[in-house]
């Protein structure tokens, strides 16, 4: 087979190549290979991946800021430990500045002064060593729980079942991974941190003026905490709603641009560009609403704190400067209390700031509480056993499913296949046929009746030893980013020495040894993400050969020939031959090619069982297949078994 109509394969070495072809780029440049090279030589060691999966979520409790961070309690210790340092030098330097005015410039001593100065300057240096410190410590401890939740949020993301992504969008499920996480992050380096500072600043503070000047202190509690209190608890609630909803805008828009550049090649082939363009900036827009609604609030809180801390600060002046010349405090006192009072204030400013990292923080771990609290709608069994090696002889009994509650998709379905036959599934758009392989795969469980696999009921079974011993292959194959090697072993990684002969034997198999054979770098050849740079042929074929390396004692094919030409189609066929030789198959088929040649035909109407027999048998009944098959002979043998007679 040639390069077939809509691309071809290409590896990192065949730039020029691709190049003067005009196909797509991939891999990197021989010019700045070497460069290449050297990067990631200088990248860190990591160590070998210790992550276990499990079908079962090792952890119900409801996600929470405490429980998450309750596993690194000593790192927080220590944080804690220089939090405090850091505040305490930070705050001597008021006190200092009252015994140079009181002891130095009041009695002239210059000796004082240098001493003042001296101890001024070690302060400094203290906080900041302490909060370069700080800053080191929580921002390695910051990455390594966005590292955990990470892995903890994507290891959840696969143990759930289908029909979660199915009817979840994509795109929220990567605001779940990227920008919700990423507010997470922040609030781990810089927010829970920094309003530890700052609290501990205000409580610092209050003690020291209480200290310094009891009527001071108690003026400016009486005058400005109420005032603060009543425009924080409104910042509170106006916040808590504006910060949701930011979060969930984030997530229209990340799943807009992730359907639409799924869809690029419809986009542009409808000419929908303009018109996706308008509903992505609708979106947005959306987005820009919601981040100006927090703006706003956010423009209404810190100015009205500014007004009331210019307020109190005027009010202690007044009063403190009549005290002062009453000669009932010192001038030093006066100036630490003003001081004091300015770094009173300025951690109520940093708290409204840090107020939004914690309420975007806040709203992300609600949407994550939410996505973990999901529970897959196909369990694994607490008591499950792992299925042995089966011949492959399926069963089902009774069967009725719905994909929604009370419109059903299959009725009482009774159905066995032997162990090693191929049996074909036709029928008419929607009538039930790919449901059955999705039973049989498992992928969702009967609401009535019992699926099983040599007398094993699926649901009693572990998922691993389940999905080990089945293959399949969809009507529309998905391919990594990657190469051939990577994309046909995916099922079976762990290849032993004679692993290249073995991948080249399945890709063989279904009629891409040419096609291998031609390719400058053969299983190193490059496949683009979703295998973009294929043909639909060539990603059929890489799909089948995955599957059949995958050795499964039962292989599921669903319409898995539909995007082949006939020439494809017929080698293909052939090959199904040799490997469907000792495996059980179910072929979901609308080409009457690929059915005829099935062991038996089942023929799938409204959900249930129709006709069963052989080409030959169902042809005698003269019933529904033996009307399909002869509308299909009149139309050329081409048309697909969906359509009705008329």
């Amino acid at each position: 087979m040639g390069w077939g109509g809509g691309g071809g394969f290409f590896g990192p070495n065949a730039t020029a190549t691709s190049a003067a072809a005009g196909l797509p780029f991939a891999g990197v440049p021989a010019e700045l290979r070497e460069r290449a090279e050297a990067i990631e030589a200088r990248e860190p060691a990591h160590p070998p991946p210790t992550e276990r999966f499990s079908h079962t979520n090792p952890d119900r409790r409801p996600f929470t800021l405490r429980r998450f961070l309750g596993g690194h309690m000593g790192a927080m210790a220590a944080a804690g430990g220089l939090v405090v340092a850091e505040t305490l030098a930070l705050q001597v330097g008021p006190l200092l500045t009252k015994r140079g005015i009181d002891d130095g410039i009041g009695k002239r001593n210059v000796h004082v002064l240098w001493i003042v100065a001296a101890w001024y300057a070690a302060s400094v240096v203290a906080a900041v060593l302490a909060g370069a410190a700080r800053v080191a410590l929580t921002g390695r401890l910051g990455e390594r729980l966005a590292h955990e939740l990470r892995t903890r949020v994507f290891a959840h993301l696969q143990r759930l079942s289908i029909d979660y992504y199915t009817d979840e969008k994509a795109g929220r499920l990567l605001t779940r991974m990227t920008s919700d996480i990423e507010a997470l992050s922040q609030l781990f380096q810089d927010g829970i941190v920094n309003l530890a500072v700052q609290a501990l600043t205000m409580l610092a503070v209050t003690v020291i003026l209480f200290r310094l000047q009891p009527v001071l202190a108690l003026v400016t509690v009486l005058g400005v905490l109420p005032p603060m209190l009543a425009l924080t608890l409104w910042f509170r609630s106006a916040s808590d709603r504006s910060y949701t909803l930011v979060r969930d805008r984030i997530a229209d828009v990340l799943a807009d641009l992730s359907e639409s550049l799924s869809g690029i090649r419809l986009v542009i082939a409808a000419n929908r560009r303009r018109h996706n363009l308008v509903r992505h900036r609708n979106t947005v827009g959306a987005y820009r609403d919601a981040n100006v609604r927090t703006a706003e609030v956010n423009a209404r809180y810190g100015p009205a704190t500014d007004l009331v801390g210019v307020a109190g600060q005027v009010l202690v002046l007044a009063i403190g400067g009549h005290l002062v010349l009453q000669g009932r405090i010192s001038l030093g006192t006066l100036a630490a209390f003003v001081l004091y009072l300015t770094t009173f204030f300025a951690p109520i400013q940093q708290l409204v700031q840090l107020y939004g990292t914690y309420q975007s923080g806040q709203a992300a771990v609600a949407k994550l509480r939410q996505l973990l609290a999901t529970e897959p709608s196909v369990p694994e069994a607490p008591d499950a056993v792992d299925l042995p090696p089966v011949d492959g002889r399926i069963d089902l009994d009774g069967v009725a499913f719905g994909y929604l509650d009370g419109v059903p998709v299959l009725r009482d379905v009774d159905l066995h296949i032997r162990a090693g036959e191929t049996v074909a599934f036709v029928g008419t758009t929607g009538a039930g046929k790919s449901t059955i392989a999705k039973l049989v795969a498992r992928f969702h469980d009967p609401t009535a009746g019992t699926v099983r696999i040599d007398g094993h009921d699926l649901r009693t079974v572990t998922l691993t030893s389940l999905r080990r011993q089945l293959g399949l292959v969809p009507q529309e194959p998905f391919l990594f980013a990657g190469t051939v090697r990577d994309n046909v072993a995916f099922a079976r990684p762990e290849l032993g020495p004679g692993g290249d002969a073995e991948l080249l034997a399945a890709c063989r198999a279904v009629g891409l040894g040419d096609l291998l054979d031609r390719l400058p770098d053969g299983l190193d050849t490059v496949v683009h993400e979703r295998g973009v740079s294929l043909s639909s042929g060539e990603r059929q074929l890489l799909a089948l050969a995955r599957a059949f390396h995958a050795r499964p004692r039962v292989l599921i094919l669903d319409e898995a020939t539909s995007n082949l030409d006939l020439d494809s189609e017929s080698r293909v066929e052939a090959a199904l031959d040799v490997v469907l030789e000792g495996r059980t198959a179910i072929v979901i088929a609308h080409r009457l090619a690929t059915a005829r040649r099935a062991d038996r035909i089942v023929v799938i109407d409204d959900g249930r069982v129709a006709e069963l027999g052989s080409h030959d048998e169902l042809m005698a009944q003269r019933g529904r297949y033996a009307a399909l098959y002869r509308l299909w002979e009149e139309h050329g043998s081409e048309r697909p078994l969906e359509a009705r007679p008329d």
